[in-house]
């Protein structure tokens, strides 16, 4: 992606990608992959049978794809399906519903909306939320019985931060994304779009500020032993910096994204452990969230075939050559995974990662 397609954003940000991709490149213990899907088979305002169809694939494709892979504990590749719930027919997630059945990934909530209010806004989530799990048994409780979902806002608005006050108009969406049982979102980096925050490669903590927009450009980073501020929401970032990897002396933009333009190289790798998106006092640990809007046709054809697989193959012999364990992750083991490195964990538990089972 060209440099002159980045200047709708902050000037600020821009100097910090750039800080960002002159880093040397991290000798982490433990890295976390997740594949943040905006998953839309009515893209392009497809018909009933082609949603199917590209479901299909992915049902039929994946797991000729991911059982060839294994990371460090010999789990697939996973993939978090992030499904737009203004579209929601309980016939499509019910098509999807055996590559989550059998390991392969999860799903989680996608939102396109615009001109919204806070309490629509609330009662769609709750509403959407209580009919996937109703439906699909999607989503665990936590210790107080409500459902927790991850959430990933459409055209990047999160928080009403579109410049042109389109695709959303919900100025306190993160504390209706907190009521809800929203326990993390996935949405950023937006760029090149002007939607995107200053704060970049960060995991941190939001505070709503209910009179105005965009309330995530800033907030507390995770940091080891520290409590998140009251009534803050989780964000969790892809990495976002100015690259030269491979692309000659001209500096571009990597932001996460996997689209044909910008595939799955084994180069991009370097950038991806660069950003160093993690929690503060735990360096160690390396979380890498990419993103992709993988029902459309082309970067399905990229995601399950030989680009993915020789990714694949090259995060295995990187890390066996650099002495790092690499795990496939849901965005929900993510999360989980964030609040164990806060809590000073030295390894990862596998086995606790999801709330406390509710009765």
């Amino acid at each position: 992606m060209a440099l002159f397609q980045l200047r709708g954003m902050d000037a600020s940000t821009l100097v910090r990608a750039w800080r960002a991709g002159r880093r040397a490149v991290p000798v982490p213990t433990h890295v976390f992959l997740c594949i943040a899907d905006h998953f839309e088979p009515d893209w392009n305002a497809a018909d009933r049978d082609t949603q199917f169809s590209r479901i299909d694939r992915w049902v039929n494709g994946f797991p000729v794809l991911a059982n060839e892979s294994g990371d460090s504990r010999g789990r697939p590749p996973q993939h978090t399906f992030f499904y737009p719930i203004e579209t929601y027919d309980p016939v499509y997630v019910d098509r999807l519903m055996p590559l989550i059945r059998d390991g392969y990934g999860d799903v989680e909530v996608h939102l396109h909306h615009d001109n919204d209010t806070a309490e629509s806004l609330r009662e769609r989530l709750l509403r959407s939320v209580q009919q996937l799990h109703d439906r699909h048994g999607l989503f665990s409780r936590d210790e107080k019985g409500m459902l927790r979902y991850g959430f990933i806002h459409g055209n990047w608005a999160l928080d009403n931060s579109h410049p042109d006050g389109c695709w959303c108009g919900v100025n306190n969406e993160l504390t209706v994304l907190m009521q809800t049982g929203c326990y993390a979102d996935f949405t950023m980096p937006a760029a090149p779009h002007a939607a995107q925050t200053r704060t970049i490669n960060q995991v941190y903590y939001a505070v709503d500020d209910p009179q105005r927009p965009k309330s995530h450009d800033t907030g507390v980073q995770a940091q080891v032993g520290c409590t998140p501020p009251a009534d803050s929401l989780l964000m969790i970032q892809g990495p976002l910096l100015l690259s030269h990897s491979n692309r000659g002396w001209r500096p571009s933009i990597e932001n996460g994204n996997l689209i044909p333009t910008q595939p799955p190289d084994p180069s991009r790798l370097d950038d991806w452990l660069r950003a160093g998106v993690g929690v503060s006092g735990q360096s160690d640990w390396v979380f890498i969230k990419l993103h992709t809007h993988g029902a459309k046709p082309g970067n399905t054809d990229m995601l399950l075939g030989e680009s993915m697989m020789r990714f694949h193959e090259a995060l295995r012999s990187t890390a066996d050559r650099r002495g790092f364990k690499y795990f496939y992750v849901t965005a929900k083991e993510m999360a989980q995974l964030v609040h164990q490195a806060e809590r000073r964990f030295e390894s990862p538990d596998f086995n606790a990662l999801d709330w406390p089972a509710f009765e």
